[in-house]
């Protein structure tokens, strides 16, 4: 494996001391003792729940080549170290000197919903094209971005970060560190609201991506929202040049003129400027078309060519946990598992059950499963119970809700279309896969923290 860093470079870049290191370099970095790649440096950084001094020894025993540690915690965590001020803040200064180095073409997402998926569409484009570095998982936060773009190798050509927030002021040092040629915002809605004013706050703080956009990059904003007006005023007041739209609205730079389902694909006609390009994804939804969309406009930004980026997206996927849809079971007769367990808020539940109306059951009945949407305040009921409409539009024959939020879509739902309610997912997990069978078509929805992927995993092992 390449080396990231020599011993040099990151003593440099830190402005560390070094105490009883060996070898020339670490290859990996990792901040979880129990993952260590070759040659890693391991990143004793300290969270809400643990401190990673306290796994130092285990990291060093596991193999990693070194520890990046906190001035305070030195003496205790053995030899192999770089004393730094801040182990987060040496991971930062690591960071930046990975990003001062590159030569590649940097794009960073962010929105409400759709960031992930629209990332993975991304980099599934630009590795078309060349040597790409992408951010894992949902790894967008303060601990995140700078983990991801720390472990940026010197050789890549492009670079795909996402940035994530739940709170203003955010956004915006995560940006100024990935320093992105080309930001792109999904989209805008009611998430998070616990810790906002407004919706219109919420754009605000998604706007702050383009702060750390260098200079001559381009903004690239979904246009299907009613903040989209916010985002190209926040846009132009960070001073961007160029600003592309995309999606549905008719005076979108990108836009799509139809989306229709065939088989396993979606097959949609999207125009741009006089030009009409033939768009295929392995997917299913408008969101999803949406999602490719921009990865179409990023790459006429980043200088890809249209027809390897079209190649690409026609074996494009959602990700697990976010529209996955998987057959378990015979094929004759097999159950369809649709997986959007791993996050939620109103637009991406909307757009999740506008997929599921659409879509067959193999032979037999829908399931709907949603969990709470976290983090949304004193509207939280409000915005639960306005799901109800949604949720009659997919044809649904059996609808479990988990958490206590989702309580106000039972009342509005009623009896009649309640087929269970539990607080966790636990209480309900053997309610549903009881009710399944094979030749129904199930989707799981909710938030991460409701651990409604604990439930997909044991439908999974049930009908495999």
């Amino acid at each position: 494996m390449a080396r990231l860093f020599t011993v040099g470079e990151i003593l440099a870049a830190t402005g560390g001391r070094g105490k009883g290191l060996t070898g020339d370099g670490i290859s990996s970095i990792s901040i979880d003792s129990r993952e260590l790649g070759p040659d890693a440096l391991f990143v004793a950084i300290k969270g809400d729940r643990f401190d990673g001094h306290d796994f130092v020894p285990t990291a060093l025993a596991n193999g990693a080549a070194a520890a990046l540690v906190s001035e305070g915690k030195a003496n205790e965590a053995g030899e192999r170290l770089v004393v730094v001020s801040d182990a987060l803040e040496g991971l930062r200064d690591l960071a930046s000197a990975a990003r001062a180095r590159s030569a590649a073409r940097i794009v960073a997402v962010t929105g409400s919903a759709g960031k992930t998926t629209t990332k993975e569409a991304i980099r599934t484009v630009l590795g078309a094209a060349g040597p790409t570095h992408y951010s894992i998982k949902s790894f967008n936060n303060h601990w995140g971005v700078p983990l991801m773009l720390a472990r940026m190798p010197r050789e890549a050509e492009f670079g795909v970060f996402e940035l994530g927030m739940n709170h203003a002021g955010e956004i915006s040092p995560l940006t100024r560190l990935v320093r992105p040629h080309v930001a792109v915002v999904t989209t805008v809605a009611a998430a998070h609201l616990e810790f906002f004013d407004s919706v219109e706050g919420i754009a605000r703080a998604k706007g702050e991506i383009f702060e750390g956009l260098e200079p001559g990059g381009t903004a690239i904003i979904n246009a299907d929202h009613d903040y989209v007006g916010v985002l190209i005023e926040v846009a132009k007041a960070a001073g961007v040049g160029k600003i592309v739209t995309y999606g549905f609205a008719a005076d979108a730079d990108w836009r799509i003129e139809s989306a229709q389902l065939a088989g396993e694909h979606m097959h949609a006609v999207v125009r741009h400027g006089d030009a009409v390009v033939p768009l295929s994804i392995k997917a299913h939804g408008r969101h999803m078309i949406a999602n490719a969309v921009a990865a179409l406009a990023v790459a006429e930004e980043i200088g890809v060519n249209q027809d390897t980026a079209l190649s690409a997206l026609a074996q494009f996927g959602a990700p697990e946990g976010r529209g996955q849809a998987t057959l378990l079971g015979p094929a004759t007769r097999p159950l369809l598992l649709v997986d959007e367990s791993y996050n939620a808020n109103s637009a991406s539940m909307a757009a999740a059950m506008d997929v599921f109306a659409v879509q067959d059951a193999p032979g037999g009945r829908k399931v709907l499963v949603l969990g709470d949407m976290l983090e949304l305040g004193e509207k939280g009921p409000a915005l639960h119970a306005a799901l109800k409409d949604a949720v009659l539009a997919t044809g649904a024959d059996a609808v479990y809700l988990v958490g206590p939020s989702m309580a106000a879509l039972a009342d509005a739902l009623g009896p009649q279309v309640v087929t269970d309610h539990k607080n966790t997912t636990d209480e309900i997990a053997q309610s549903v896969l009881a009710g399944l069978a094979y030749g129904d078509a199930v989707m799981v929805k909710g938030s991460n923290g409701v651990r409604l992927s604990g439930l997909v995993k044991q439908i999974r092992e049930r009908f495999a």
